[in-house]
């Protein structure tokens, strides 16, 4: 299992919101096909087809809990973890 997907099944289960690593969310949205622009210490990602836009700040080289839950949100709403329901 790839670093990505052991990430993206930690988003995904909901139990360790507050210990992902702000650098490993913003390679597994980049990986997703999510663009990225920054400003300042807000990193914003924009996909096509996806109506939402995420942003995130680093706190302590983490990412904000409440942040990884919109993250999960997306992943969910718009199915794009490509995980199956089993793994999570």
């Amino acid at each position: 299992m790839r670093k990505h997907e052991k990430l993206l099944i930690t988003i995904l289960r909901g139990t360790s919101d507050a210990n992902v690593s702000f650098t490993e969310i913003r390679h597994l949205l980049c990986s997703m096909g999510f663009e990225e622009r920054v400003r300042g210490s807000h990193h914003t990602f924009f996909k096509k087809g996806v109506w939402e836009i995420i942003n995130l700040q680093p706190r302590d080289g983490k990412a904000k809990p409440y942040q990884v839950k919109q993250v999960r949100h997306i992943i969910l709403k718009y199915r794009l973890g490509g995980v199956d329901n089993d793994q999570i």
